[in-house]
């Protein structure tokens, strides 16, 4: 638990030695390290791509130099139009980082309010919020966000929104469940007999105490969130062109992997590295923030 509150009602946060010890033993896991040290490094690549700071511009065409072969001037080669690939694929990362970084803030966000409202006030309001997460997890995630993805207009946000949609009953089950638990609680109980309103408990004794269940979560979702992005891209409903994609990069490669290896080999690795690192850092994160697998180190 990331804080813990006193039965008298008043908060009482861990003392700044605590949180330091989550940080080293999140940097003492070698998953966690190793995971850390992968997505920062995308991370700072998707920045870079993002800024427009790329060494080419990802949709600018150049028949003279297509299907080159990995160079100093073209690190990754080029595709069958001269682009450059290593300019494409980390435009590719900066455009699926952010697809999915707005995609799971959305789900986070409605779908931790959903948790803890379900779990802590019963009743209607868990019945209601219930029954449609089990309405949304009735279907599976690529089909319901293939569906959603070819209603709307196709753009990135869009794109954003039919993943947020999928993922959001993930974050109301995985909140619920410790909400159960913690909505009877003696420092709960207290602060109900002090008069405090529902959305006051919730806010200030409830969410502090689920955040770690949440980070972990966040972190885990990104990489669904990822890969969910770039299957939409691979089937043609994803980021649409001239945007590059990784999804949509590793569908154009496919016919030339026997003669330009180079055209599938980059956006494939990178798309591989980066669901890796991200569920490394989850994993990670998991046994940093949980206090029972801190014992057991």
């Amino acid at each position: 638990m990331t804080e813990t509150i006193a039965p008298n009602g008043a908060e009482r946060r861990l003392p700044r030695a605590g949180r330091n010890r989550s940080l080293s033993g999140l940097l003492r896991s070698p998953s966690g390290l190793a995971g850390l040290i992968i997505t920062g490094l995308l991370a700072v690549l998707a920045i870079l791509s993002l800024l427009g700071w790329l060494p080419y511009d990802p949709a600018a065409q150049n028949a003279a130099a297509r299907l080159q072969p990995p160079s100093m001037e073209h690190w990754f080669g080029t595709d069958q139009f001269g682009r450059d690939i290593f300019s494409r694929t980390a435009s590719g990362v900066g455009n699926s980082a952010l697809v999915a970084v707005v995609a799971v803030t959305f789900a986070a966000v409605v779908g931790t309010i959903g948790g803890i409202t379900s779990g802590y006030l019963r009743g209607v309001s868990d019945s209601v919020i219930g029954g449609l997460s089990n309405v949304l997890f009735a279907f599976p995630p690529l089909l319901l966000a293939l569906t959603l993805a070819s209603v709307f207009t196709r753009n990135w946000f869009t794109i954003a929104v039919a993943i947020a949609v999928v993922y959001t009953p993930i974050f109301v089950r995985v909140t619920r469940g410790p909400v159960l638990s913690l909505r009877e609680i003696d420092y709960v109980n207290a602060a109900k007999a002090t008069g405090m309103r529902a959305g006051s408990i919730m806010a200030r004794h409830i969410l502090p105490n689920i955040t770690g269940i949440i980070i972990v979560q966040v972190t885990l979702s990104l990489s669904w969130a990822v890969l969910t992005e770039a299957s939409l891209s691979f089937l043609g409903l994803g980021t649409p062109p001239p945007a590059a994609s990784l999804g949509s990069m590793i569908f154009d490669a496919r016919t030339l992997v026997t003669v330009a290896p180079w055209t599938l080999f980059a956006p494939g690795t990178i798309l591989i590295l980066l669901v890796i690192g991200l569920n490394l850092l989850g994993d990670g994160l998991r046994d940093a923030l949980d206090p029972s697998r801190r014992g057991r180190r």
